[in-house]
């Protein structure tokens, strides 16, 4: 039995155990907390450099993804009005684009910019895609 490797895997597991806290705080732990359009926003503009980027992307897209299919589900099920009449060519990343010009062009209106998120989303996306019935 070589004593080496014996003791070599306990003693890797140890130095993760014991690095690990130090290596998971090189990037700033972040809760991701959004109350109004102007928090949406700032998630889904976070800056390129910004080592929490792919999470707060990812939030910003399943937030929109999230809100439109409950949109859709309300509108198909209870036969209530569409807001949202948008393209079968559109994409969630051309939502997010559509939300981001948005709420910039309207970053100056505190009302709307303070307003519950989801309604935001969908002020956004009808502006881009209105219903005409």
């Amino acid at each position: 039995m070589d004593i080496n490797r014996l003791f070599a895997k306990p003693l890797v597991i140890a130095a993760l155990l014991v690095l690990w806290p130090g290596l998971a705080s090189a990037v700033e732990r972040r809760d991701i907390w959004i109350s109004n359009t102007v928090d949406l926003l700032e998630l889904c503009t976070t800056p390129l450099d910004d080592p929490l980027r792919p999470q707060s992307i990812n939030y910003c897209m399943a937030y929109l993804d999230g809100a439109v299919d409950y949109h859709d589900a309300i509108s198909d099920h209870k036969d209530m009005k569409r807001l949202i009449c948008y393209p079968n060519t559109a994409t969630l990343e051309e939502g997010v684009l559509v939300f981001i010009d948005w709420a910039q062009e309207n970053q100056g209106d505190k009302k709307l910019m303070g307003e519950p998120t989801v309604i935001g989303v969908v002020r956004a996306l009808a502006a881009k895609w209105p219903c005409d019935q």
